[in-house]
């Protein structure tokens, strides 16, 4: 009988509410697994009350260098502001650790390429956190797709309205080009349509428009998409913080049936509903129900894939081409938006302005000089 896989050994740069609340939960809920030895943040104040929170045997530092230095963990978690991952991601990776890090991994693709080396050069992977893919519901719901249970997609809404205030965009780096990468297309909705494009696969083209309405921001505060995937399937994403009443929602219109997802920050196998075509069998709809046990989509089901991965020394979910997709798809957005012309999928790369910048230098979106 094969010896179970010691603790990993885990620190976490960033200790603000997404660590508190998302990670640490997790991190407990593996506890057989993995052990909290380190904690970043350039706050002490802040460093101290997670330190109290999490236990006292962890250490704690200002300084990532220094916590890879001398606390060489196995596995780095990040939950820093969108400016400081490629840096911190990149660093972890050098130093051997395995990375998970919140959303978005980095602000641009040439910044993916920064890591895809990172991670060649160490024999590390970095993953990025998109934990709505790891309920059992979405997992469900993909098989189902993919088999062709539902009968081929061919209508999809992806909707990530949401509000956010005056106050919330005090925060000097939200909003902001150079810190956060865009606004709610990058912010928000990433999760949302990232959930889209893993049911649904490649997608060929994507036509947008994009405004800023309400904020006092760089970037856009809505966005809409029209996308063609390459099976044929036609789609449409709206990513806003303009909306009063909150949803997060995904349906896919297949030839058989309906499926559609509606939450707002989490969902379980109850958030999941399937309306048959007329002319389905009865026996077969029975089947579309999602299996016990109910696992909620959460960072603890997330970690607990990327665990698995280390163990068995493969690339974890999330990384890679998974981890990639969702920031094509906003550069895609993005560079549609803002040029008034379809978008087709591979065609930004090196040379491309939307390569290197969501805002893709262009006059009326690009950051200026603020007094």
């Amino acid at each position: 009988m094969p010896l179970p896989a010691p603790r990993r050994r885990v620190a976490v740069i960033g200790t603000g509410a997404i660590v508190t609340g998302g990670h640490l939960p997790a991190l407990r809920a593996h506890a057989e697994r993995v052990e909290l030895v380190a904690a970043v943040d350039l706050d002490e104040g802040r460093l101290d009350a997670f330190r109290q929170l999490a236990g006292a045997r962890v250490a704690g530092f200002t300084s990532t260098e220094a916590m890879l230095d001398e606390a060489r963990p196995d596995l780095v978690l990040i939950g820093t502001p969108p400016a400081l991952h490629r840096e911190q991601t990149v660093a972890a990776l050098k130093a051997g650790a395995w990375v998970l890090c919140e959303k978005p991994l980095c602000l641009s693709q040439a910044e993916l390429d920064d890591i895809a080396a990172a991670e060649e050069a160490s024999g590390a992977y970095a993953a990025v956190v998109f934990q709505h893919r790891y309920g059992s519901g979405a997992v469900h719901a993909r098989d189902l797709i993919a088999r062709g249970e539902l009968g081929a997609p061919l209508v999809a809404h992806c909707q990530t309205t949401w509000h956010r205030d005056a106050a919330y965009y005090a925060e000097p780096w939200r909003g902001r080009w150079a810190t956060e990468g865009g606004g709610p297309t990058m912010g928000h909705g990433i999760h949302q349509y990232d959930l889209l494009l893993h049911l649904l696969g490649e997608w060929e083209e994507v036509r947008a428009m994009a405004a800023r309405l309400v904020h006092d921001i760089d970037s856009e505060d809505v966005s809409t998409a029209l996308v063609r995937f390459r099976d044929g399937a036609l789609a449409t994403v709206v990513n806003s913080v303009l909306s009063p009443q909150e949803v997060s929602r995904i349906r896919v219109d297949c030839a058989d049936a309906t499926v559609e997802l509606t939450h707002l920050y989490g969902h379980g196998n109850d958030d999941w509903v399937y309306t048959p075509a007329p002319h389905v069998d009865p026996e077969r709809v029975a089947a579309w129900r999602a299996p016990a046990p109910d696992v909620p989509s959460s960072h603890t089901a997330q970690l607990g894939a990327f665990l698995d991965a280390y163990d068995q020394g493969v690339r974890p979910p999330g990384s890679g081409r998974d981890a990639r997709v969702a920031v094509e798809f906003a550069a895609a957005l993005y560079k549609a938006a803002f040029t008034g012309r379809p978008v087709r999928a591979g065609e930004i790369g090196p040379g491309d302005p939307y390569y290197t910048a969501m805002h893709g230098g262009h006059p009326d979106w690009a950051p200026k000089e603020r007094a």
